[in-house]
């Protein structure tokens, strides 16, 4: 997807406590850290305020490759995608959460962690997008 002047790009770590966001620009292309919601509604919310254009999910995937049949995160995807009004694609987010808890110096911020994870794999997917 070609990004858009002016719009944001936002990188969701879904969790069953914590969904840990992250945002992107257009002119700079670099994800950084957010916030951390606890809902869907909240989700729904900063969609709408932070003028996001696409929404990338973290999928959890196994180690070889498939993906993980948690229902808890299909019913959260099904439902972010009824009731977003633009596009949420999905992302391999295996071993963001390791990656995270390197540059966070460990697991003591749970928050703080899904918000680094979003920005890792929502940045992997801007680099992709604009090669």
């Amino acid at each position: 997807m070609k990004m858009e002047e002016g719009k944001q790009y936002l990188g969701v770590d879904w969790g069953e406590k914590r969904i840990g966001l992250a945002l992107a620009d257009a002119e700079t292309r670099l994800a950084l850290p957010f916030m951390t919601v606890t809902d869907l509604r909240s989700l729904l919310a900063i969609i709408e305020a932070e003028s996001v254009a696409l929404v990338v999910v973290g999928s959890p995937r196994k180690m070889a490759g498939d993906e993980a049949s948690n229902p808890l995160f299909l019913h959260f995807l099904k439902e972010l995608k009824s009731k977003s009004t633009v596009a949420v694609v999905t992302v391999d987010e295996r071993l963001s959460s390791k990656a995270a808890d390197a540059l966070a110096g460990g697991k003591r911020d749970k928050a703080g962690r899904d918000e680094i994870a979003a920005t890792i794999f929502l940045q992997n997917y801007l680099d992709q997008e604009n090669k």
